[in-house]
């Protein structure tokens, strides 16, 4: 059986997906608009969303469900 690489974050989760986006944000500038562009934005937005959702699940107010 092979071993497992293990690999140890230097940033949160919030962070990764927050500089994820802004990259993607800016990488879809250069490209005229179409369909790579569209797909661009959407993998940024989706980063940005899961970012807000982590934030908001890491919250004091959320509170499990009993």
């Amino acid at each position: 059986m092979s071993t497992r690489r293990r690999f140890k974050q230097t940033l949160s989760l919030e962070e990764r997906l927050a500089e994820e986006g802004k990259r993607l944000r800016e990488q879809a500038e250069l490209p005229p608009h179409g369909t790579l562009r569209d797909q661009i934005i959407r993998k940024a937005r989706q980063c940005e969303t899961g970012s807000h959702m982590n934030r908001w699940l890491q919250s004091p107010g959320v509170k499990p469900a009993e």
